[in-house]
């Protein structure tokens, strides 16, 4: 990528995308693309040092800390998730006040036993001893889903990752509970699911995060001192 070029990946479509898009207007910054909205690359009217890419939520943490991305928006939650030699190349620039969702530990409803992470405790550890295997967790957030168990003492569990929907795993059979981000708790309503009163593991919400790789790039303090006005 050309050195001169600021790039700044956000969200390719939802939410994300349209709040995004938002800061980018409220500074005056017109993003256009040459050859239809399906084009994954967009440039900015009268900045051409700025190129804007349109990439996966996780994507752009994973390019941030590459560094092949200067500037990014996307979700605290993946920022956290992801590994320790990724997180430790990204600076979390601000907080933004869109996207704002947790992550937490649900059950369906049927499990009259388990409201806390002690029930699930005092569960995991009978499942494993007549069943001589572990009680099993779906979720897209694995790192996070461990530590935070590991944190409140509960060992006694397998992760299943989760590839689509994870809100039907329980349903399914492939896991018992689930670990999933939730901005208002009513997909987890609709598929009989309830949290834990203490199954909170992380709040999350937009931010705007930045490449250390790049601290030094010419132009780019400037934008992100722009966009952090919001």
């Amino acid at each position: 990528m050309n050195k001169d070029i600021i790039n700044i990946g956000i969200v390719s479509k939802g939410r994300l995308k349209e709040e995004s898009e938002k800061i980018f207007r409220k500074n005056n910054l017109k993003i256009y693309t040459e050859d239809g909205e399906r084009v994954l690359v967009a440039k900015i009217k009268g900045r051409k040092n700025i190129r804007v890419l349109f990439l996966h939520a996780r994507e752009i943490i994973d390019q941030l800390s590459l560094g092949n991305i200067d500037l990014g928006i996307s979700g605290f939650d993946l920022l956290k998730e992801s590994e320790i030699n990724i997180q430790k190349n990204i600076k979390v620039e601000k907080k933004l006040k869109f996207g704002f969702a947790t992550l937490q530990l649900a059950v369906r409803n049927e499990f009259i036993d388990v409201f806390t992470t002690l029930d699930l405790d005092e569960v995991a550890q009978d499942y494993r001893r007549k069943n001589k295997k572990l009680i099993r967790i779906g979720t897209k957030y694995p790192n996070l889903t461990r530590d935070a168990l590991y944190k409140r003492g509960v060992t006694n569990f397998t992760i299943v990752k989760s590839l689509g929907s994870t809100e039907l795993m329980p349903a399914m059979d492939t896991a018992m509970l689930i670990s999933d981000i939730s901005s208002t708790g009513t997909t987890m309503k609709k598929n009989h699911l309830r949290p834990l009163s203490d199954g909170e593991i992380l709040k999350s919400q937009a931010c705007l995060l930045s490449s250390k790789k790049s601290k030094s790039k010419k132009g780019l303090q400037g934008l992100i001192k722009l966009f952090s006005k919001q």
